[in-house]
This record gives structure tokens, C-alpha cells and sequence, in this order.
């Protein structure tokens, strides 16, 4: 039951102006001035869609949505976009299909599975590291984005396909999964291209359902076996292609512009730079690192988790409450779109000292147990956090372990990129960089 609340709902600040927060490349900066003017809690109307979207910026309210209250929320704004490119997968399907689906996936992000991806990991590094010894030495830039979008593709299509990835490039003559990584837009055709890579996935359930004596160790053979622990049932045939594709566009996108940012920053701060080269010397050289081991260094890790917080990729998440609630001493009307961004909640400076500054040291042990743990969402809270997010970071932080030790990258230019902040909080063009051998 809601109480009585003061002040009304009438007193929600906000601007007068209205504007469709989340629909436009200006809604980050409109944000910023909001915050600055508004505070912690405001509300904005927004004409397209006719109603009101309140922006929560403070730890406990973000602990009711994601958390102690998330059965009163949907997926907000964007869901049914996203759902037109990868249909009702893990990231866009709601309520019991949700829970199923969730249920059933889980066991395959697993520590213990995680780990054994760790030479597919090493190895494909390696091969990159490769590419980049012969820049460095023709005295070539490499072009961080284009590096980070491959790197992060190749490592996702063999997680998810294993053996069957030289069956697809066999049946097609090329690998018809790389417009993930060649089409930068994220428009309607974009979608209608992935979704016609159903097919391929209907082709390769049919072909391993037709020889179950084979075995195959990746994502697609264990979302294949999963059975629901409730009624023992597997996934249909749409549930499968739906889960495969978002594994394939949701695994890629995040981790590939995590990468970018990292490098970015790195080439930003130099010293950071040569102090994780260091690290990354100290290292066992030469070996698959598990995640055990990739967990505990420390540098590494830190140097990860600040590029998170100063550059989320996720930099904007949108709930829509079902039934009424209370956030921040308001009420919350049924159907209300909230905003949570842990862009901006990660430079809150009641939680973050100096919070522009990228300083990877704030994440040593004491400060973090100090940190209201809300205030820190690179990939959501609660039960539907990202269920990719040991996979990404064993992947990000293998990559710096590897390519870390061996190069040293410097800017290009001195110039500030320009950044764009729909979908994804990324680089609007690419990154280029200076590469050499230490």
C-alpha cells in the first residue's frame, strides 16, 4: 500500500521544457544540465510518449528498482527496438519467460565454464598481438576500434559456436556473423540483417540435433541441452535462435567499446599505462592465466573497473514500474518510465572523490568496502545484471595482461574525440593510436 507521501506528487522537480530523454544523441549533455540543476531525483515530460520519465541518480533508489522492489519493473524505453533486432532473448523477454529463460542460461556463465575458455582466450590474444608486433614495426598506427570490435567478435563467435564457426564459413564462403562488426548502424536494416541469421542458427540446431553422439564444448551446445530444472523441457526452436543472436550482438557490443575505452584511457595517462605494463611483467609469461588468476590482479582489474566507471558502455538503463511505487519519497504512478545512468552515478562525487579524474588506484580494498556498492552498476545489479559480466572481464583483463606487457600505445592527436551516447556510450569515429615494442 502506498502512504500518504509530502511533498505531493505535484512537487516532483524537473524542468518545464519538455524533452524526450533516451530518443535523441543530445540526451547525455540534457541529462548533465538536468542533474545540475535538478538534483538526485526529477522528472521530465516527454512528449513522444506522453507521460512523464522520472531520472533516479542516488544509491537506494536504484537499490528498490534493480533489487529489493524489481518485480514491479519491466525493461523501459528501447526494449521493443532492441526486441525487433534479437527478439525475446535474455535481454529484452519479461516475467516467466524471463525467469525460464534466465534459469536455464545461467549454469553456462558459470566460474567453473568461464574458466575453461581461458586458452580460446590466450590464443586468439595472441594472434592479435601478432598483428600489432608487425604495425609496430612498419611503424603503422592501429586502429584500436576496428582491433577491439574483431578481437571481441572472434573470441564471442568461437565461445558461442566452437567447431561449427569453420562449418559456417565453409557453408557460406565467409563468416556472415562479421556484420556485427563491419555495420556500425544500429537502424532497421541493420536489424533486418541479423534477423535473417536465423536461418544459419535453424541449420545448425537441425544439424546437431541430427548427431547428438557429437560433442561440442560452446554456448550454443549447452543453451541446446539446457532443460528447465521446473519441467524439464528444453528450449523451442524461436527461444534458441532468439538467446543465440543476443548472445552474439550483446556479447560483442559492450566488451568491444569497454576495450576501446580502456586503451583510450590508457593513452590518456601514461604512467597508469606503464605501471599495468609492470604489473603485467610480473605475470606468469607465456601461459593461459584462469580466472582465478586473472581475478587477482589487482592492476589489471583496476585499470578495467575505472575505465568501466568513468566510460560504461551501458552508460543509460530504463525501467517501467507495473504497480505504483516510492522512490526518493515521491510516488511512483503505474507505467512510469524511470532512468537509472551509471554514467552519472558513477561520477557522483558524494560517492567518488575527484570523479572526472581516471585514478584505477580508488578501487584498492579498503574503499572499495567503503562504497555503497549502488553507486557502482557498470553492469547492473540485481537479477537481471548482466549475465556475460565474468566472461567480459576475464576477457578484458586477459587482453591487457597480454598485449600490456608487449606494446606501449600513445595518442594520435591530443584532440578530444567526439562521443556518442545512444545504445552504447562509445567513440563516434574511430580510434587510432601509435603502437611500439617495449
Amino acid at each position: 500500500m502506498i502512504p500518504r507521501l509530502e511533498p505531493a506528487l505535484d512537487n516532483v522537480p524537473g524542468p518545464g521544457e519538455p524533452f524526450d530523454l533516451g530518443d535523441t544523441g543530445e540526451s547525455l549533455e540534457q541529462l548533465r544540465a538536468y542533474i545540475r540543476d535538478y538534483g538526485d531525483f526529477f522528472r521530465v515530460f516527454s512528449p513522444r510518449r506522453g507521460s512523464f520519465t522520472y531520472v533516479v541518480n542516488h544509491p537506494e533508489a536504484i537499490k528498490r528498482v534493480l533489487l529489493t522492489n524489481h518485480r514491479n519493473y519491466t525493461k523501459g524505453v528501447g526494449t521493443d527496438q532492441i526486441a525487433i533486432l534479437l527478439g525475446r532473448g535474455i535481454m529484452t523477454s519479461e516475467g516467466a519467460l524471463w525467469q525460464r529463460q534466465r534459469r536455464m542460461l545461467q549454469p553456462a556463465f558459470h566460474r567453473r565454464i568461464i574458466d575453461l575458455f581461458g586458452s580460446l582466450l590466450a590464443g586468439v590474444t595472441a594472434q592479435y598481438a601478432e598483428r600489432w608486433r608487425e604495425l609496430a614495426r612498419s611503424g603503422e598506427p592501429v586502429n584500436i576500434t576496428e582491433a577491439a570490435s574483431e578481437l571481441t567478435l572472434d573470441i564471442n563467435l568461437r565461445a558461442i559456436f566452437g567447431t561449427d564457426l569453420a562449418v559456417i564459413r565453409e557453408r557460406f564462403g565467409a563468416n556472415p556473423f562479421s556484420i556485427v562488426h563491419t555495420d556500425s548502424n544500429r537502424d532497421l536494416k541493420f536489424a533486418y540483417r541479423i534477423r535473417s541469421l536465423a536461418g544459419i542458427v535453424r541449420e545448425l540446431i537441425a544439424r546437431r540435433r541430427s548427431h547428438p553422439e557429437e560433442e561440442h564444448f560452446d554456448f550454443f551446445g549447452m543453451a541446446l541441452g539446457a532443460r528447465d530444472k521446473e519441467t524439464g523441457e528444453t528450449m523451442t526452436e524461436k527461444q534458441l535462435i532468439d538467446e543465440v543472436l543476443t548472445l552474439v550482438v550483446a556479447g560483442h557490443e559492450t566488451t568491444a567499446t569497454a576495450l576501446t575505452w580502456v586503451w583510450y584511457l590508457l593513452g590518456k595517462h601514461p604512467g597508469i599505462q606503464e605501471e599495468l605494463a609492470a604489473s603485467a611483467r610480473e605475470l606468469p609469461p607465456d601461459t593461459v592465466l584462469g580466472i582465478d588468476e586473472i581475478e587477482a590482479w589487482t592492476c589489471g582489474q583496476q585499470v578495467v573497473k575505472e575505465s568501466l566507471r568513468l566510460c560504461p558502455p551501458g552508460w543509460l538503463m530504463t525501467r517501467r514500474a507495473i504497480e505504483p511505487d516510492v522512490l526518493r519519497g515521491y510516488a511512483i504512478p503505474a507505467g512510469t518510465d524511470v532512468f537509472i545512468s551509471p554514467f552519472f552515478i558513477h561520477r557522483h562525487p558524494a560517492h567518488w572523490a575527484d570523479p572526472e579524474r581516471f585514478d584505477p588506484h580508488r578501487f584498492n580494498e579498503a574503499a572499495n568496502a567503503a562504497r555503497n556498492r549502488f553507486a557502482y552498476i557498470p553492469f547492473g545489479v540485481g537479477p537481471r545484471h548482466c549475465i556475460g559480466e565474468s566472461l567480459a572481464m576475464y576477457e578484458l583483463a586477459t587482453h591487457l595482461a597480454v598485449m600490456s606487457r608487449h606494446f606501449r600505445l600513445t595518442p594520435l592527436s591530443d584532440q578530444e574525440p567526439h562521443v556518442e551516447a545512444r545504445i552504447n556510450y562509445r567513440l563516434r569515429s574511430d580510434l587510432k593510436m601509435n603502437v611500439e615494442l617495449r
